[in-house]
């Protein structure tokens, strides 16, 4: 009886000293979480700053006839501004390419992962190309009377992931969704610079960006 009661003992004793570790375990991880919390509180990062500077357009033109299609060569720089003082940025697969009315007029060209460091500025050139992307009859109505005019309204988009830099500790992914409007002339009018075959538009235009965990 004596064993017994000893045994017993001594198993109520383990599970007493698992049960503080865990508590201990458990304390840790919540005033870490707070910890991290107050100084994200404290830093609060604002979101990277993107201007379109300019875009060149090299090639733009719609099919006459069916099947509609369309074909655009069109080099956009974009640059990009970390406006923290202590809260870098990681860039990560992220994805860019031109939208006419709502549909993606190229293939999407992926920009090289990067960091950017506090108050840093990455500018990038890329160069964008669609040959023949299939468009319904109504978009093409409605760019054959846009090239009529000789203006349009291109949005040049960048999608991908972001990460957030606070001393050693990294954040995780947040989805990163940026939205350059660019009113391309296409009829030789004021603002457009022939470039040889092409015509290169200067914006300096803010773009719209929108981040969200996940």
């Amino acid at each position: 009886m004596s064993i017994k009661h000893c045994g017993h003992h001594h198993n109520e004793e383990w599970r007493k000293l698992v049960r503080r570790i865990l508590i201990g375990l458990a304390t840790l991880v919540v005033i870490l979480a707070i910890v991290i919390l107050l100084v994200w509180a404290i830093l609060h990062p604002s979101k990277p700053r993107f201007v379109l500077q300019d875009v060149t357009v090299y090639n733009f033109t719609a099919s006459a006839g069916p099947p509609y299609a369309l074909t655009a060569v069109i080099q956009a720089t974009i640059s990009s501004r970390n406006p923290n003082d202590r809260v870098g940025v990681y860039y990560h697969q992220l994805d860019v390419f031109p939208s006419y009315r709502g549909q993606q007029i190229t293939a999407a060209l992926l920009l090289p992962a990067s960091y950017q460091g506090y108050n840093d500025v990455t500018v990038w050139s890329p160069m964008l190309l669609g040959n023949d992307v299939p468009i319904s009859p109504y978009l093409q109505q409605l760019l054959s009377q846009d090239l009529n005019v000789g203006s349009m309204l291109v949005d040049i988009k960048i999608v991908g992931r972001v990460k957030w830099k606070v001393g050693s500790w990294v954040s995780g992914k947040y989805h990163f969704d940026v939205n350059c409007p660019a009113y391309l002339q296409l009829g030789g009018s004021t603002g457009i610079i022939p470039v040889g075959p092409a015509m290169k538009l200067q914006l300096l235009l803010r773009c719209h960006v929108e981040t969200a965990l996940g």
